[in-house]
């Protein structure tokens, strides 16, 4: 038997599908206030496939994957698969069983949640390291493909580490920056998202979270070791616990520099985008260190900040309680500030 069959095979009895229902009268609410003065007594044409109600009226209304990653029914997937908090979510296992599902955590900075099913003796996923990766390894990413076809495989390799996309995870957040996504060229469709990427040992390294629409075989996958720590968090405190800094900033490159005038051509402006959206958040431990809106910061913990290496990057090997030593530059005099790190909520 192939290295890849056997993967196949030691792996597919953790993946899930997870179906995404509301009822027909939460739907109904939820339609844009345009359409209303068209259908004045209610939603009469609102046809939904009699395959999409179950017997309670619930309507599936999409769907995505995850794994299985303890026994006692504890599964990793996207938080943007599970973000509508009024729908329900029921996870549905290789062998056909059904199971309400619970959140039981979602990351506040990663596209990770945590799920939690009533249930025992599950198989699950070998978690694996995604430290060290190397361009070229094989990869298999597992899902449920188009919240139709699941446990659907595709194979293909690592394209490329460390990648920053701009991505809106969920619909109702503003777009995000997400950083440190591992490339794969496996086909990764909609659906897929919370799926796992494997390598070769069945060893589960990221989980299936983006594509770029309009582009071929251009998937990303969100570091295993970031759900890891999110696990460990929720089995030591009963939730995610992520830092908090406090900051609104602008990364300094050259260009920055020449528009702005500004002295160095790297680190972070600390800069707001109105009254309600100051660059130094009240109340923060940003704010009670002392950063100032326009401040510069240089250097985090002794290390240079560049576009490759920036604050963000340095919060994500950080825990709260954490002391973030910054070099700042205030009206071009270099100034140390420590920050002790919050929990984000």
């Amino acid at each position: 038997m192939s290295d890849i069959k056997k993967t196949i095979k030691k792996v597919m009895p953790a993946v899930v599908s997870i179906i995404i229902s509301k009822s027909l009268e939460e739907i109904e609410r939820e339609l844009p206030a345009e359409m209303m003065p068209l259908m004045p007594f209610g939603v009469p044409d609102l046809k939904i496939p009699e395959d999409k109600i179950d017997a309670r009226g619930m309507v599936q209304i999409g769907g995505g994957s995850g794994f299985i990653v303890d026994s006692n029914g504890i599964i990793l997937t996207n938080k943007h698969v599970i973000s509508d908090l009024s729908a329900e979510y029921t996870v549905m296992t290789t062998s056909g069983e059904k199971y309400k599902a619970e959140i039981a955590a979602r990351d506040p900075v990663d596209d990770v949640a945590i799920l939690k099913i009533d249930a025992k003796g599950l198989p699950t996923a070998k978690l694996g390291i995604s430290e060290g990766l190397e361009l070229g390894e094989e990869v298999l990413a597992i899902g449920n493909t188009l919240g139709i076809f699941k446990n659907t495989v595709s194979k293909g390799i690592i394209s490329g580490l460390s990648r920053s996309i701009s991505a809106k995870p969920d619909p109702k957040e503003p777009v995000q920056e997400l950083r440190g996504l591992i490339q794969t060229d496996a086909a990764i469709n909609p659906g897929n998202s919370g799926g796992p990427l494997v390598n070769l040992k069945g060893e589960v390294i990221g989980i299936n979270a983006a594509i770029v629409f309009g582009a071929q075989n251009v998937g990303f996958a969100i570091p295993i070791q970031a759900a890891k720590r999110d696990l460990e968090d929720l089995k030591q405190y009963g939730r995610v616990r992520r830092p908090l800094l406090g900051l609104r900033y602008i990364n300094i490159d050259d260009n920055l520099k020449e528009k702005l005038g500004l002295p160095v051509n790297y680190g972070a402006l600390v800069a707001g985008s109105g009254r309600h959206h100051e660059g130094v958040i009240p109340n923060t431990p940003a704010h009670k260190a002392g950063l100032l809106n326009k401040d510069i910061i240089l250097e985090c913990n002794g290390e240079k900040l560049s576009m490759e290496k920036t604050i963000q990057d340095f919060l994500e090997d950080l825990k709260v309680g954490d002391i973030l030593d910054m070099k700042v530059l205030r009206n071009k005099k270099p100034i140390s500030i420590k920050v002790i790190l919050g929990e984000r909520k």
